[in-house]
């Protein structure tokens, strides 16, 4: 059974996950450690509802304890403080989406890949069965891709990550070379904002972000022989990817993302949010300025913490 510590339950993740996990009985929540706007009451009914058996007052001590520690905060910006005990310890990480936000943390998370440390993640929409589905079909008869497109909603960042994800998700290891910003439309006073990605294996990519509300996953994938279009079952996406987390902590075949993969999906972002800000320029992501600001990850935590308040 693998145990796992969750470092703050701001988000549905939490008790989804927990859901899944006692139900396949692969691995299960046993320590909770919490800093964030939920309270004490909702931890105690977190500890209780899903049988847990450490309540932590620090990270250094959910530790030893702990198996892998999932890293749950809705704000990015505090992802790597919450990580560095475990880190540093070798314990392994799953860090919720998104990984982060800007260049600093990206660097710090790049520099603990390379020095061999367990960072596992983020977005479920790289893993579903729809990706599995796809790459099931022969590569002989699916063909090579050429073009993906992908639509979310939401926000600029930390939904509209899952479109990006799910598009690097098809092309593990493939680094993107520009991003664009295309355009956007408005409507009902919300926008639809495009953007263009060009990656070094000469695949091309779009993703559609609708700016208000939820919209379902879609992706579109153009390959030399034909044409794949799925709309992404939401219902399923986080089954499909902890089952591809517990094939990894048993040492099985599994799809999950190097920390490089889920970089280049910030990248991504971080390069199309300069091209809208710069009149549509091409960016490369690659070259991201070291002093860019990023994505507020503390002003996303208080306007999403105000908004479980009401």
């Amino acid at each position: 059974m693998i145990r796992i510590g969750t470092v703050n339950i701001d988000t549905s993740h939490a008790p989804s996950f927990a859901e899944i996990f006692l139900a396949e009985g692969r691995a299960k929540y046993t320590a909770i450690y919490n800093d964030s706007f939920r309270t004490e009451e909702e931890v105690n009914n977190f500890y209780e509802k899903y049988g847990l058996d450490h309540k932590c007052k620090t990270l250094e001590e959910m530790v030893p304890l702990v198996d892998i520690a999932f890293i749950q905060g809705c704000d990015w910006d505090k992802h790597i403080e919450c990580c560095r005990p475990f880190v540093e310890a070798g314990v392994p990480v799953f860090v919720d989406k998104p990984l982060c936000g800007n260049k600093k943390d990206m660097e710090i998370f790049r520099a603990w890949a390379k020095e061999g440390k367990v960072i596992l993640g983020t977005s479920a929409m790289r893993y579903t069965y729809e990706h599995q589905s796809f790459f099931a079909i022969p590569a002989e008869e699916r063909g090579e891709i050429t073009h993906i497109t992908a639509t979310v909603g939401v926000d600029e960042f930390n939904y509209a990550i899952h479109a990006v994800e799910s598009i690097t998700g098809l092309m593990p290891g493939v680094k993107a070379k520009s991003v664009k910003f295309v355009g956007n439309g408005v409507t009902e006073n919300a926008p639809t904002e495009t953007f263009f990605v060009l990656f070094e294996n000469g695949v091309s990519a779009t993703y559609h972000v609708r700016m208000k509300g939820w919209q379902p996953s879609t992706l579109t994938i153009i390959t030399t022989k034909t044409t794949y279009v799925y709309k992404i079952d939401s219902s399923k996406v986080y089954a499909a990817m902890l089952e591809q987390f517990c094939n990894y902590m048993e040492g099985k075949e599994n799809m999950m993302a190097t920390v490089e993969d889920m970089l280049t999906s910030i990248e991504i972002m971080l390069a199309g949010r300069l091209s809208r800000e710069n009149g549509g320029i091409e960016v490369d992501p690659n070259n991201i300025p070291e002093d860019d600001a990023g994505f507020d990850g503390y002003e996303f935590w208080v306007g999403y913490a105000a908004a479980q308040r009401k």
